[in-house]
This record gives C-alpha cells, sequence and structure tokens, in this order.
C-alpha cells in the first residue's frame, strides 16, 4: 500500500509540474529554439492576409537523410505557419504593410516593431530554407566550384568553416553563405529570425545557402548535438538551386 501510495502521490506531482514546464519552454523558446516565440504564441483563428506558407517541394519525408518526417511537419506545419499568421495579424494592425512584399518588409526591417521582424524574418528564412533543399543528388555548377575553392580553399575546407559558424550561433539563428557587397563569397550567422538581407545587418549580402540552428530544426534526431546536424545536412543541399542563386547574385 506505501508503494502505491507514493507511486499516486509521484504521479499528481507530475500532472502539476506539467503547465510550470511548459510555461517555461515557452519563456525560453526565444533563447534556446526549441520552442519558438512564434510558436508559442500563435493565433487561434489564424488571419487572412497577403502572406501565406508555401507548400514544400518534397514529401514531408523526403529528406530523411538528414531531417526526419515528424520535424519536418513540425517546423513547416506548425512553425512556419505560425510566423506566416503572425505577420499577417501585424499586417492587419498597420496599413502600410498592406501593399508590401516580405522582401521590401526585410530590406527596412528597421523601420517596424520587433514582431513584424522576427515574424517576417522567419517567413523569408523559411520559405528559402526549404527551397535550398531536395531529396536528390545534385552538384554545385562550375562557376561556384571555382569560387569556393578561390575562397576557402575546398569544399571541405568551406564546409568545416560553415559549419563552425552555425556551431558558434549562441542559442538560436542561422548560418549563411552569402554573396557580399563586393561580389565575393562571405559565411556569416544572424540571430533568430534575422538574415543578411536585412537593412540594420551587421554583415550583408545576397544568401544562397542557409542552414537553420533553431532547436526546433533538428532536436528530435540530434537532440543537443548540433554539430551532427550540420553535417548531415549536406546529404540534402540543392547544390543546383545554389548554384542558381550564386550566377543570380554575381549578374
Amino acid at each position: 500500500m506505501e508503494t502505491a501510495t507514493l507511486s499516486k502521490r509521484t504521479f499528481l506531482g507530475f500532472l502539476a509540474a506539467v503547465p510550470v514546464g511548459l510555461a517555461a519552454m515557452k519563456t525560453l523558446g526565444g533563447d534556446i529554439g526549441f520552442v519558438s516565440p512564434a510558436y508559442a504564441s500563435a493565433p487561434s483563428d489564424a488571419p487572412t492576409g497577403p502572406f501565406t506558407l508555401p507548400a514544400l517541394p518534397y514529401a514531408p519525408g523526403a529528406l530523411s537523410k538528414a531531417i526526419d518526417k515528424q520535424t519536418m511537419e513540425i517546423h513547416h506545419g506548425k512553425h512556419h505557419k505560425a510566423y506566416v499568421d503572425n505577420l499577417n495579424k501585424e499586417v492587419g494592425k498597420d496599413a502600410a504593410l498592406k501593399d508590401k512584399s516580405i522582401e521590401d518588409i526585410i530590406a527596412n526591417i528597421s523601420k517596424y516593431p520587433a514582431a513584424v521582424r522576427n515574424n517576417g524574418g522567419g517567413h523569408w528564412n523559411h520559405t528559402f530554407f526549404w527551397s535550398i533543399m531536395t531529396p536528390d543528388k545534385t552538384e554545385m555548377s562550375a562557376e561556384l566550384s571555382a569560387a569556393v575553392t578561390e575562397k576557402f580553399g575546398s569544399l571541405d575546407d568551406f564546409k568545416k568553416k560553415f559549419e563552425e559558424a552555425g556551431t558558434k550561433q549562441f542559442g538560436s539563428g542561422w548560418a549563411w553563405l552569402i554573396v557580399n557587397k563586393s561580389g565575393e563569397l562571405e559565411i556569416t550567422s544572424t540571430p533568430n529570425q534575422d538574415n543578411p538581407l536585412m537593412d540594420d545587418a551587421k554583415v550583408k549580402g545576397a544568401p544562397i545557402l542557409g542552414n537553420d540552428v533553431w532547436e526546433h530544426a533538428y532536436y528530435l534526431r540530434y537532440q543537443n548535438k548540433r554539430a551532427d546536424y550540420l553535417k548531415a545536412w549536406w546529404n540534402v543541399v540543392n547544390w543546383k538551386k545554389v548554384s542558381d542563386l550564386y550566377a543570380k547574385a554575381k549578374a
């Protein structure tokens, strides 16, 4: 009887702690990235507006060489959707945003409140992220390959530097390969949902590759092993798309 009493007491204690734990996760979401601020505060009734959630260009389980199906479903269908819904909510508050494209908003992000920055950045970053991944085997263009070798020494050296940028990004954020204002390749990182296209970015340029290092992007499979996720991610990079973006940025 004593054992049964203790077990029941322990179980009830666990139930009482659940709301506290969930609240803590929401509070910490902006720092650790497991529960994003957008997802934690997604409106119950999604507002209508000019921005929509793009469909994935592949099945949710297609990138299993690096990212599991459940993570993709949650990441796209919950986190990205929440950024879109919350951005539309902000548009509803500010008439000046109604005719703005996401590119216009990002390029002038310093003019807008934090909610527009976080959700607008989240929408642009994730739309970009889905587009530069594929389950198919692809190759860099000769032009991009030559530029990578010239700038970083070799493809392997580039990957190591990119992984290092992602690993060293404190808390939540992104690692990027950009074409900077000098027309050269450069690796950088940004916190939260910032990106190098923002007018107040510390390092500005045209992104041609970007990896999401928020914990919600990898935690179900990799837990706290961000470095393992970064290494595995090369298996799903769409080098053809990246090469096209490089050519466009250089044009």
